[in-house]
């Protein structure tokens, strides 16, 4: 029976076992490529991103509705040319590190078979990165794309394939759903051949991912508030943030969700807002927003994720000037009445005065609390501020410069990623930007450095125990043998432990002299 006569989702299930036995096969050949072989494929591959960028990019606006073409150029040119130039020196093959001090070479081995779970925010972009990390680290790697967003990360994942097999990697090592649904994208997750799972997505995508019963690292939601500090530069913090929140109209995780400003700075801070385009609602207007913007509660609509400022006022029945980038709502709390504190991926800020930066503290963790652990920016000329918001429960403090921006790597020194971890708090096994050193197994070769006897030697209260414990027991049992006998002298002398009294060794434990080496040898061993 063919595929095409099953129900799709069947044959999207098998479809998936299929994917997983290719890529198994092809994680096995790919892991003995020398690195000379896989920097070739890399430069290869950032090739065709470059010279598909703008394709690609369109494709993407067109088919999702979110974001620009152009900022989409820009991030899957990052995802090519800025990663491959941050990667291409990590050590991710044979020898990576070596100790000779303490005897201790560390050697790279590849996962296997890596499954990236690719958002409808940033589709294509996501799949050019992974595809380059997996490379790097010589895992094959299969992708489950958004429904949504299926034709445009196909072509990305089809065209990066193409580029790595035509620089002589092994076929099938990377690989994309052609019939995405819930059930191939579990059935994947699932599968015995995937060793590891990259999941960028909803909550619940991520979730399901960590719940897989596999390792996965996964990236929670992002709600990164934005503090305006009485020392910061007014002018150019505005610019940075409304740099942030517009590019590629905020479908990035790591823009900022909400403004704090100082009371003694606000007005100057809204007049600055209205001056680059910026624009306040009203309560009601605000209202109108919140009405279409959020769907069961505080869930984001997807019908107005990454869309301008314009659209949405739009659509809402807000009226606003001609060059509106983005609109800004006042809060006076956190939580369900009030919207705007959850994350937003689109061109809408929620704003907050506050009376200094204690009270700024005490409301970053509050909006922390719906996005834990993922990102926070601070706009300040005090490096003591700074310091002082370095303790917040976000994995990427950013100070004076956009989240977009500057989580990403784009325009600081973090690791170029379109997948941010949020650490423990935020329920992720890293809070790292995520790069081919996630990807890899480190093994240790490890030669001796000391052995029992001279553990004793510089450890003698460690002798002094052992000896006590042996008196304890009853050094008329043990015919009288120390432990310097027994450690020194060869032979199947014999120490019964458990009788004191010499007369009945019915109960007592014969202990030969390997057997009391070896009890020595995990005690020193549990020390350490």
């Amino acid at each position: 029976m063919k595929l095409e006569t099953l129900d799709k989702d069947v044959q999207s299930i098998q479809e998936a076992r299929v994917l997983a036995r290719q890529g198994k096969i092809a994680a096995q050949q790919f892991a003995n490529y020398t690195e000379e072989q896989v920097d070739r494929i890399l430069r290869n591959m950032v090739k065709k991103a470059i010279d598909n960028a703008i394709i690609l990019a369109k494709m993407a606006v067109e088919e999702t509705g979110f974001g620009k073409v152009e900022d989409k150029v820009f991030k899957n040119y990052l995802a090519g040319q800025f990663v491959y130039n941050y990667i291409k020196d990590m050590k991710t093959i044979g020898v990576v590190a070596q100790d000779t001090a303490n005897k201790v070479t560390s050697v790279a081995e590849p996962m296997g078979l890596v499954m990236g779970i690719v958002p409808s925010t940033n589709p294509t972009s996501t799949a050019i990165y992974k595809a380059m990390i997996a490379m790097k680290a010589r895992d094959a790697i299969v992708f489950a794309p958004h429904p949504s967003a299926f034709k445009c990360t196909k072509l990305a994942a089809d065209l990066m394939a193409q580029a790595a097999e035509e620089a002589g990697a092994p076929k099938n090592v990377i690989q994309c759903v052609e019939t995405p649904t819930m059930e191939s994208t579990n059935e994947l997750m699932h599968a015995k051949e995937v060793s590891m799972i990259i999941a960028t997505g909803g909550p619940g995508m991520v979730k399901a991912a960590y719940s897989a019963g596999k390792p996965a690292l996964g990236v929670g939601a992002g709600n990164s508030p934005s503090y305006i500090e009485r020392s910061a530069n007014i002018r150019q913090s505005v610019a940075d943030i409304i740099g942030s929140k517009t590019f590629d109209n905020g479908t990035i995780c790591a823009s900022e969700q909400s403004v704090m400003v100082d009371e003694c700075i606000a007005n100057q801070v809204m007049d600055e807002f209205r001056a680059q385009g910026g624009y306040f609602m009203t309560a009601d207007e605000t209202a109108k927003v919140c009405k279409l913007l959020f769907k069961n509660g505080t869930s984001m609509n997807a019908k107005f994720v990454g869309r301008s400022a314009k659209y949405i006022a739009d659509a809402a029945g807000v009226a606003v000037p001609d060059g509106t980038k983005v609109l800004l709502g006042k809060q006076d709390g956190v939580g369900p009445a009030y919207p705007l504190s959850y994350e937003k991926l689109t061109t809408v800020l929620a704003f907050y005065v506050v009376k200094d930066c204690n009270e700024a503290c005490e409301l970053s963790f509050k909006l922390l609390e719906n996005g834990i652990g993922h990102t926070m920016s601070v706009h300040t000329e005090n490096p003591e501020v700074a310091k002082a918001f370095s303790i917040k429960p976000a994995s990427r403090i950013l100070i004076n410069v956009g989240g977009s921006q500057g989580g990403t790597g784009m325009c600081t020194g973090l690791a170029p990623a379109f997948t941010l971890g949020c650490g423990t708090c935020g329920g992720s096994a890293t809070s790292e930007n995520v790069t081919p050193l996630q990807l890899i197994n480190i093994k240790k070769v490890v030669y001796p450095i000391r052995n029992v006897d001279s553990i004793l030697q510089v450890n003698p209260k460690l002798k002094e125990l052992l000896d006590q414990v042996k008196a304890e027991k009853g050094s008329s049992c043990c015919g009288g043998a120390t432990l310097e006998s027994v450690l020194a002298t060869p032979g199947q002398n014999a120490i019964s432990v458990g009788c004191c009294t010499g007369k009945n060794q019915a109960g007592g434990i014969s202990i030969n002299e390997e057997e009391l080496r070896k009890i020595i040898h995990e005690v020193a061993k549990n020390m350490r």
